[in-house]
């Protein structure tokens, strides 16, 4: 089990953007997106498996996590999922990747999604983890079930300001128990959590999470300079590029859900599975069934354009 490393940084929008690459240079761009509070280590076994079969791989540190800074003091520390997705269509931009498969999940699977949906020019591909991964914001207000509300307990923890405090307090141990709570049947040890709880310590970390699970609920505002693309994605706008969704059959945060629960979300090709024994965290609890849809979409892209 090793580390993603050396890993290089790259001035993209509002940001110094930590990443880690492989493969050939001149390969199929893969972009790999992590989640929260997860980091690049989530596809330490998913990258050499695309890059041997000859992808160039692209895995970022998300705002707030690990190695990535913002370059100004007074950039909002936003969490939304606008930024999100503007942060990796900036990237894309300045490593001058005009179009790439996308991968990811829970907030990496949003950003992709939010490219997918914007830029389908930009993406040949996306596999997203959970489906349609764009906050409706506009509902975000109506109740769900309450076994699933009961699940979102540490984001209405989020709302307030013992939130705030717990998690700055106690983010490894918080970080932990979501990984436990969300991934229940996968047996992960201290040194595979301790890898990647390390990019918690970054400055930004609760400000951008805080700002994530208030904004996504309407109580906080965005950051202005993403006001037009979150105006595009309250109207909730469909995906037309080839996509493979996951859900796992074990995820602690949403269960698994029949196609049919996104379909009117994809209207290109896709291919919806669930995967058994799986919890949240997809790309490091069963790297090749996500590496070989990763591949599925890089093969299809290839073919579609000779």
């Amino acid at each position: 089990m090793g580390s993603l490393h050396p890993l290089q940084s790259t001035r993209a929008g509002v940001l110094d953007v930590a990443w880690y690459g492989c493969g050939p240079a001149d390969g199929p761009p893969v972009f790999l997106m992590h989640g929260f509070p997860y980091d690049i280590h989530a596809y330490a076994e998913v990258a050499p498996r695309l890059a041997q079969a000859g992808c160039r791989v692209i895995v970022p540190y998300l705002r707030g996590f690990g190695a990535t800074r913002f370059l100004h003091a007074d950039t909002p520390r936003s969490g939304e999922q606008a930024a999100l997705g503007a942060d990796l269509l900036a990237l894309m931009d300045a490593l001058q990747v005009p179009r790439a498969v996308l991968a990811g999940y829970d907030w990496g699977g949003r950003a992709a999604c939010v490219v997918a949906a914007l830029w389908p020019e930009r993406c040949g591909g996306l596999v997203s983890y959970n489906g349609y991964n764009i906050q409706d914001i506009a509902r975000a207000i109506e109740p769900d079930t309450p076994l699933q509300e009961s699940r979102y307990w540490y984001q209405y923890y989020f709302h307030g300001e013992r939130g705030r405090a717990g998690l700055a307090k106690n983010r490894r141990a918080l970080c932990r128990l979501l990984w436990e709570l969300w991934s229940p049947t996968w047996r992960f040890d201290d040194t595979t959590f301790e890898r990647s709880a390390a990019a918690f310590d970054n400055d930004d970390f609760v400000d951008v999470v805080i700002h994530s699970y208030r904004h996504r609920y309407g109580l906080v505002p965005g950051d202005p300079a993403y006001a037009a693309i979150e105006a595009r994605l309250a109207l909730q706008p469909a995906i037309a590029v080839p996509t493979i969704t996951f859900d796992g059959a074990d995820d602690g945060v949403y269960g698994p859900r029949p196609t049919e629960a996104h379909a009117h979300r994809f209207t290109g090709p896709r291919s919806h599975r669930i995967v058994p024994g799986v919890g949240h965290d997809m790309p490091q609890e069963a790297p090749e069934i996500f590496a070989a849809a990763v591949l599925e979409l890089v093969r299809a892209q290839a073919a579609s354009s000779s």
